[in-house]
């Protein structure tokens, strides 16, 4: 099985991230993606972070009827920082003959560098970059010179439509009372509303 794999807080999931999804299932051939909301990322606050259910619960809502999306709790039920290469080894130490595909935004990828085992990651999965719209294209010669061939040879760049999108700039238009309507799913969206998130 090709397995794509979306990790991030997704606080909240919003159209971005699911487009991103949807571009990688068909460009990669995955037969799956996973949703997988951080539990404790390695950096950033946790205490400016909404509860990992929440977050989870806002994702079923946003990929209900996706047959092949689903969520996976894994990291918000494993102890300490959630690193990625420890998530990929559990998941192929679990069943080996899946062929794991990371998604990552490739304005990420200049920090891959910085992130615990980078060569780890690469020898566990694709790490499949998607870049957006008109962006510039990620400097793949320096993070050769920084990361080495063999960790570059695992990258496969993706593209799709800009979409100026973020969870920062929704939970502001939270905070400051005004609509974000068609920026997240209907469903997530009166989820916020209902539960109070983002409001402080």
């Amino acid at each position: 099985m090709r397995l794509g794999l979306f990790g991030g807080t997704f606080d909240p999931v919003h159209f971005g991230h699911l487009i991103l999804a949807e571009r990688c299932r068909e460009e990669c051939r995955l037969d799956e993606v996973w949703f997988i909301p951080a539990g404790t990322p390695p950096h950033k606050a946790t205490d400016s972070i909404s509860p990992g259910e929440r977050r989870a619960e806002m994702l079923e809502f946003a990929i209900a009827g996706h047959p092949q999306f689903s969520v996976n709790r894994m990291e918000l039920t494993r102890e300490g920082r959630s690193f990625t290469v420890d998530t990929l080894r559990q998941l192929h130490t679990e069943d080996p003959s899946r062929e794991l595909f990371f998604l990552i935004g490739a304005d990420s990828l200049a920090d891959l560098p910085l992130w615990r085992d980078p060569a780890g990651i690469a020898e566990l999965a694709t790490i499949v970059a998607v870049n957006r719209g008109d962006r510039p294209m990620p400097d793949l010669e320096n993070l050769r010179r920084q990361l080495g061939s063999a960790v570059c040879s695992r990258i496969q760049i993706v593209s799709m439509p800009g979409i100026d999108l973020s969870a920062t700039d929704i939970r502001r238009r939270v905070r400051d009372g005004k609509s974000i309507r068609f920026m997240t799913p209907r469903p997530c969206e009166v989820y916020i509303q209902q539960h109070g998130l983002y409001r402080m």
